[in-house]
């Protein structure tokens, strides 16, 4: 598996942890009757922060952790060189532009949430969720144009 492989899985597995501690501490909120601007404020504050943390610790240590194995694999001192080619680059604006296009569709469901009735809460709430979902399918959309080659 390529080292660009191996950074989109652990950018998807913590995407995907943090997307479960949301959505359980959201749904348990909601039936304790405690959906609270202030309890839903500090998730969504807990929740960003720990993407932010989570993806840039397990990038770090995905390479780092991959630079061992190639060392000892080659057993050579020299430092592996990540390159980003244009395939690299097309790849990774093709994946970006399928987030924009899931978190806008989220954003317009959130919009439509608020405009049918449903209080601000909820339409925050759900600008959150899909922000992390959009996260999740351009990690996927990705991980699929690599495993596809193109």
């Amino acid at each position: 598996m390529s080292i660009r492989k191996i950074s989109i899985s652990v950018s998807l597995v913590s995407t995907l942890l943090i997307m479960g501690y949301y959505l359980v501490n959201l749904i348990l909120m909601n039936r304790q009757g405690d959906l609270i601007s202030a309890e839903v404020f500090r998730l969504a504050a807990v929740v960003i922060i720990a993407s932010i943390v989570l993806n840039i610790a397990g990038n770090i240590l995905t390479s780092i952790g991959v630079s061992i194995i190639r060392a000892i694999q080659t057993r050579s001192a020299k430092e592996v060189r990540i390159i980003e080619d244009e395939r690299d680059k097309l790849i990774g604006l093709k994946g970006t532009q399928v987030s924009y296009v899931a978190f806008s569709l989220g954003v317009l469901a959130a919009m439509l949430a608020f405009v049918t009735g449903q209080p601000a809460l909820v339409m925050f709430c759900l600008i959150i969720l899909f922000s992390l979902l959009a996260e999740i399918i351009g990690d996927l959309a990705q991980f699929y144009f690599y495993s596809r080659g193109s």
